[in-house]
């Protein structure tokens, strides 16, 4: 099996399974396994100058939308010598990878006749469904069980230790210029961290809000989770938020490996908020994934 790689969701959890050795060909943004961006050719790349501000890239993002030019761009003559048999993309973001209809077209054009799996969960049981989706079409059945079996048994330890602790209300940023509210899996993500999410929509997408509106939700807590962004990023982004938000606690995380990539380390992020906004209650996560600021 050759698997070519199009979204770094579908790449963790390729490696997950233990299949690495498999990929052939991945994007820009896979990180893991560790090393697969320098050991691997990378197919996708973005089309989005560097070095932006969150305000600049949400401006140029509406822009290349609103003119129907990509956000990502595919290297065909390097998927073409890749010669995968299954191809794994999405069709949930344009904004956050490249889209099927883009990919498939590229396949009939390069006369490639591999398998193409979209990968395209909405709530966090979708992620699951889809962890086990990638190891059934890669031949890698009992992996899969096994993967999704340990993420179930550690959401169910998390449930356990937070059973009877009162949840802070919480209102998730999924970008802080202008504030996105979250959807898909991110308020389900806080909810199983022991909070009670604020203004988010269960399995829909992520919508443009104010900070009129950001405030009148009253949180106890703000989750600054800018898309794409690591721990270093969100905390200074917080500090923008905390402007708007005078006085309410936030906490900054990881949102690229831990939040907005959907795969195995989405239980890891909700390990890391659980003990954020529950000190003690669950074990405190390895440093570089979450942070309470004063």
């Amino acid at each position: 099996m050759r698997i070519a790689s199009l979204l770094p969701a579908a790449t963790e959890i390729v490696g997950a399974l233990g299949l690495a050795d498999a990929l052939v060909a991945v994007t820009f943004e896979c990180d893991r396994p560790a090393d697969v961006r320098a050991t691997r050719p990378v197919v996708v790349d973005t089309a989005l100058p560097a070095g932006l501000t969150p305000a600049e890239i949400d401006a140029v993002v509406r822009d290349r939308a609103a003119r129907g030019l990509p956000q990502y761009v595919l290297d065909r003559d390097t998927l073409r010598a890749a010669a995968p048999d299954l191809v794994l993309t999405q069709d949930l973001c344009r904004v956050c990878a490249l889209p099927e209809a883009t990919v498939t077209q590229a396949l009939d054009d390069l006369g490639l006749e591999a398998a193409v799996l979209t990968v395209d969960p909405h709530t966090l049981d979708d992620v699951l469904d889809a962890i086990a989706a990638v190891a059934r079409a890669a031949g890698a059945n009992d992996a899969g069980a096994a993967l999704v079996a340990d993420l179930q048994r550690r959401l169910e330890e998390v449930d356990d230790a937070l059973a009877d602790r009162e949840r802070p209300r919480v209102l998730a940023l999924e970008w802080t210029d202008p504030p996105y509210l979250p959807g898909h899996w991110v308020p389900a993500m806080v909810r199983r961290a022991g909070g009670e999410p604020l203004a988010g929509i269960d399995g829909g997408r992520s919508v443009a809000s104010t900070w009129d509106d950001a405030r009148a939700e009253r949180p106890d807590v703000v989750l600054v989770a800018p898309c794409g962004f690591g721990l270093d990023d969100a905390v200074a982004q917080a500090a923008d938020v905390r402007d708007q938000v005078p006085g309410t606690p936030l906490i900054a995380v990881d949102s690229a490996s831990y939040v907005v990539r959907a795969g195995p380390r989405l239980v890891d992020g909700i390990e890391a908020i659980a003990h954020a906004l529950h000190p003690g209650a669950v074990p405190a996560p390895p440093p570089g994934r979450v942070q309470v600021l004063d």
